[in-house]
C-alpha cells in the first residue's frame, strides 16, 4: 500500500507539472505548507523572549505567569465554547466519535513510548514523568489548526475546495479539543506536580533529608508545646457536634457526600474552565433550538459567542508569548542535560508517528472511520505527529518546571520544522 500510494502521489506530481506549475514546484510547496506553521510558532515564541529579555523586559517572570493563568481561565475556554459549539451538532458527535478515542489513543501510546524512553535514558531527578509528558502529549490544537488553514487556503491543495476543506478541517480538530483539555487538567497536570520537596529546583549534594531533625530542637519543642484540648472543652465541643449532626438536615448530608466525593475524585482539578466551556459547547450545539439561538451568526445571542470567538484568537500568541520569555535564560539553561532532551525529540517526532500511523490505519481496516473521508483521516494522522503540546508546558509553567519545559519545546518545535515535512509528504502520499 505504501509503495503503490507514493506511486500515485509521484504520478499527482507529474500531472500538476505536465498542467504547467512543475512536479519540483508542487513538492516544494507540500513541504512549505508543512514547514511555516512551525515557523510561525517558532517567530511568536522569539518575540516572547524578546519581551522578556533585558533590553525591553515587559514580559518578566511574574506577568508570564499571570499571562498563563488568564489564558487557562478565559481565553482557551473561549476558544473551544465557539469553535466546537459552531461545528458540533448531534449526528457530526455520532459519526466523529472515533476523533476523541483517537486523542486518548495518542496519549496512551505516547506515553508508554515515552516511558520505555525515559527508563533507557534516566532523566535527572525529579524530571522522569516530566520525560514521560512530554513525549507523549502532542499538540492537537493551535498547530494543527494553522496547519490545516495554510494547507487549505492553496486552491491547489489535494482536499479540494478550499471552503469546504478548511470547515471540515477546523471542525475535526476542534471536536478532538476537549478531550485534550480532559487529558491536559488531569493527567499532565498530575504528572507534573512538584516532587516531594515541593520545588523542581533541587540540588541533590544539599537537599535535606526528610524528617531529619533540627539541631536546636526546635522541632521537639513545638511538639511538647502545642496546647491540648481541656478535659471541659473537649466535652462541649462533643455535645456541639451531637447536637449538630442530630439537627442536620438531609440537603446537609447530600452536601456532606458530595465535598467528600469532590475532594476523594479530585474533582477539582477536572471541573476547569476549558472543560466546563467544552461541556457547554456540545450540550448546545448538540441542540437545534439553542445552537440556532447562539451559535448561528443571526441568532439573538450570536453577540455572546462572537464575543468568545474575539477573545480566543488572542489564546494562541499569548501562549506563545509566555513560553518564549521563558527562554530568556536560554534554551539550553534547564536542568534536563543533553542526553534527556535529545531523548524527548526523537521520541516525540521520530518514534510515535509510526505508532499513530498503525493506529489510523487499523481503525480504517475496521470500518472505524467515515468512508471516503480524506480529512478525517488526514487530521487523524497529524494528531500523532505534532511537536509537543504547547499547552502542557503552559501547565509545566504553572507547576514550577516552566523553564525545562521552554527549553524542550523550543529544540522540539525546530526539529519539527523537518519531521513534520516528512511525515505530511508521507501521509499525502498514503491518502491520495
Amino acid at each position: 500500500m505504501g509503495t503503490g500510494g507514493v506511486g500515485r502521489f509521484l504520478m499527482m506530481l507529474q500531472n500538476e507539472g505536465a498542467g504547467g506549475s512543475g512536479g519540483g514546484e508542487s513538492l516544494f510547496d507540500s513541504i512549505k505548507i508543512a514547514v511555516l506553521p512551525i515557523a510561525k510558532v517558532f517567530t511568536m515564541c522569539f518575540l516572547g523572549f524578546l519581551m522578556a529579555s533585558k533590553y525591553v523586559n515587559i514580559l518578566p517572570a511574574s506577568g508570564r505567569k499571570l499571562l498563563n493563568g488568564l489564558v487557562f481561565t478565559l481565553l482557551l475556554p473561549c476558544l473551544i465554547f465557539s469553535q466546537l459549539g459552531q461545528a458540533v451538532t448531534l449526528e457530526k458527535m455520532l459519526a466523529w466519535w472515533f476523533i476523541p478515542v483517537n486523542v486518548v489513543l495518542s496519549s496512551i501510546s505516547g506515553s508508554i513510548i515515552g516511558f520505555i524512553v525515559a527508563s533507557i535514558v534516566r532523566p535527572p531527578y525529579p524530571f522522569f514523568k516530566f520525560t514521560i509528558v512530554h513525549i507523549g502529549i502532542g499538540n492537537i490544537g493551535n498547530v494543527p489548526l494553522v496547519l490545516i488553514a495554510a494547507l487549505c487556503r492553496d486552491t491547489s491543495n489535494p482536499f479540494g475546495d478550499p471552503e469546504k476543506c478548511s470547515t471540515d478541517g477546523t471542525a475535526y480538530i476542534s471536536f478532538g479539543q476537549w478531550v485534550g483539555a480532559i487529558i491536559l487538567y488531569t493527567y499532565v497536570f498530575n504528572m507534573l506536580a512538584p516532587p516531594p520537596e515541593g520545588t523542581f529546583d533541587i540540588d541533590n549534594e544539599t537537599l535535606p533529608l526528610k524528617g531529619a531533625p533540627k539541631n536546636d530542637g526546635s522541632t521537639e519543642q513545638s511538639q511538647q508545646t502545642t496546647p491540648l484540648l481541656a478535659p471541659k472543652e473537649e466535652v462541649t465541643q462533643k455535645e456541639e457536634v451531637i447536637s449538630a449532626e442530630s439537627n442536620a438536615s438531609r440537603s446537609w448530608k447530600i452536601k456532606d457526600i458530595w465535598a467528600f466525593l469532590y475532594e476523594k475524585l479530585k474533582l477539582k482539578q477536572i471541573i476547569q474552565p476549558p472543560i466546563i466551556a467544552s461541556i457547554l459547547a456540545m450540550g448546545l450545539g448538540a441542540v437545534p433550538f439553542l445552537k440556532k439561538l447562539i451559535f448561528t451568526p443571526d441568532a439573538p445571542l450570536f453577540f455572546f459567542t462572537d464575543s468568545c470567538m474575539i477573545l480566543g484568537e488572542a489564546m494562541i500568541p499569548c501562549i506563545l508569548l509566555a513560553l518564549g520569555g521563558n527562554l530568556v535564560d536560554g534554551p539550553g539553561s534547564s536542568k534536563l542535560g543533553f542526553r534527556t532532551t535529545a531523548a524527548i525529540i526523537f521520541g516525540r517526532l521520530v518514534l510515535v508517528p509510526p505508532a499513530g500511523l498503525a493506529i489510523v490505519m487499523t481503525a480504517d481496516k475496521l470500518g472505524f472511520l467515515p468512508p471516503d473521508d480524506k480529512m478525517f483521516r488526514f487530521v487523524l494522522l497529524i494528531q500523532h505527529s505534532m511537536p509537543t503540546s504547547v499547552l502542557s508546558g503552559a501547565v509545566a509553567n504553572l507547576r514550577g518546571c516552566g523553564r525545562e519545559a521552554a527549553a524542550v519545546l523550543f529544540w522540539v518545535h525546530i526539529f519539527a520544522v523537518f519531521s513534520m515535512a516528512a511525515w505530511v509528504i508521507l501521509y499525502i502520499s498514503i491518502l491520495f
